[in-house]
């Protein structure tokens, strides 16, 4: 049974809020690092590492704090099961394309290796959400109809 009221207090406490937490910090580490390296190797390919960290960062942040909220009950026109399945999924993809191109052209900068070994975590944490939210979106329905 949820517990009643405007905030979800265990949610941080259970294994998708403790994800969701854990991808946020991963990519808030991630865009930091590159952030603050004062020496660049190629700016369009770090550039793009930012944005796309940057936002799914606050992308996530806004998922996490409609958890927290209980939002999602609130508009219930959206399918947020499968609005979060597409959204882990196309930021896994991207977020692994940054980082890719960020280790390889980081050129030995400690500061964008960093980065990008904090974006490949951030790309595991989030195939881990992308099988969790594949279960709930997309898994088997049971049907009322009985094929004979």
């Amino acid at each position: 049974m949820a517990p009643s009221g405007l905030v979800d207090p265990g949610f941080l406490r259970s294994s998708e809020g403790s994800l969701s937490v854990a991808q946020t910090v991963a990519l808030l580490i991630a865009f930091l690092c590159v952030h603050c390296s004062s020496w660049w190797t190629d700016f369009s390919a770090f550039r793009y590492f930012q944005v796309v960290t940057l936002w799914f960062l606050v992308t996530f942040l806004i998922f996490l704090f409609m958890h927290i909220f209980r939002l999602q009950s609130k508009m219930p026109c959206i399918n947020w099961a499968l609005t979060e399945f597409l959204h882990y999924a196309v930021g896994m993809l991207l977020i692994f394309i940054a980082s890719l191109v960020a280790a390889v052209k980081s050129r030995g900068i400690f500061a964008l290796i960093a980065g990008s070994v904090f974006g490949f975590i951030a790309t595991v944490l989030l195939a881990i959400s992308v099988c969790r939210s594949y279960r709930v979106a997309c898994g088997s329905q049971p049907t009322s109809a009985a094929i004979s």
